[in-house]
């Protein structure tokens, strides 16, 4: 049986609802503590075991591209000071036997099209897709990716990461319907992009992970562009179901959304409050504050 072995990071967004700080810097850089984005959604697709990191970028994300590239002169720099675990950590970013390869999206024109951008890289596989925005904490289990190629490697289908969401919140994602069954692992029978509450079909709203088979690709090639002219992946899963299974996983874990303010400072309280350099004097400062 194949791996997967490669993961999608659609990366081109522009970051609207953190200007000014993404003026010039991408969304998918801001730290969280002293990680950005794009590092925890790497660290995740290793730790599942893959080792072709796709990252599908825009005119703004070279620095990306330098994050996850060898920096010689810090390197010497820090070797020279007698700073070993900085060198360490840097040398880290990218661990040994992990490929960076980076597609360029020449216009903004939805997720769909963001993925179909890869599939001269990606051919004829199972891969992943992640959006870096949506952190997922595992506390503790398995890593939320890691936890989907374990489905994906018993059912061999396509798997989205879901979790249930307030009935009101339910246009803010896809929403997906399934066949009446009990467990983490359902079969999907139809998605829904951003329903009103009273249409919703369910409660069960796709996250930011995804295993897709490479039929995806022919279906983003053939569904019509909608609003604004962009290709919603969303739309190419309705008409994947259609020919071949598609998974619900209810993953284990929490969801931080840090494509909004709030979750964004969510996901940094909870993750300083186990950082082992400041756990401890920051909890103390949370509590002082009451």
């Amino acid at each position: 049986m194949k791996k997967i072995t490669k993961a999608v990071f659609p990366v081109a967004g522009m970051g609207t609802r953190f200007l000014p700080a993404t003026k010039a810097s991408p969304k998918e850089m801001l730290p969280i503590v002293d990680k950005p984005l794009i590092q925890y959604a790497v660290e995740e697709a290793v730790a599942a075991g893959i080792t072709d990191m796709v990252f599908i970028t825009g005119r703004t994300k070279r620095s990306i591209e330098d994050h996850f590239d060898k920096a010689y002169e810090l390197e010497t720099e820090l070797e020279a000071r007698g700073k070993k675990e900085l060198l360490a950590l840097v040398q880290r970013t990218v661990p040994k036997g992990v490929n960076c390869i980076y597609i360029r999206q020449s216009e903004a024109l939805g997720l769909g099209h963001a993925v179909l951008c890869a599939s001269a890289v990606v051919a004829d596989e199972a891969f992943a897709v992640i959006l870096a925005d949506d952190l997922l904490d595992n506390h503790g289990a398995d890593p939320v990716m890691q936890q989907m190629v374990g489905v994906y490697n018993y059912h061999r289908c396509s798997v989205l990461g879901t979790m249930n969401v307030p009935r009101e919140e339910t246009r803010q994602y896809g929403i997906v319907s399934t066949e009446t069954q009990l467990g983490d692992v359902q079969r999907v029978t139809g998605i829904v992009e951003k329903p009103k509450p009273e249409d919703a079909p369910t409660t069960q709203a796709v996250v930011g992970r995804y295993i897709l088979t490479p039929r995806i690709f022919d279906h983003l090639r053939s569904i019509t562009p909608g609003a604004g002219g962009e290709l919603q992946l969303t739309d190419a899963i309705a008409s994947l179901l259609k020919e071949e299974a598609v998974l619900s996983y209810q993953f284990k874990g929490v969801r931080y959304d840090c494509g909004s303010k709030l979750g964004y400072l969510k996901a940094t309280v909870e993750l300083a409050l186990r950082h082992p350099e400041v756990s401890e004097d920051f909890a103390a400062y949370l509590a002082a504050r009451g």
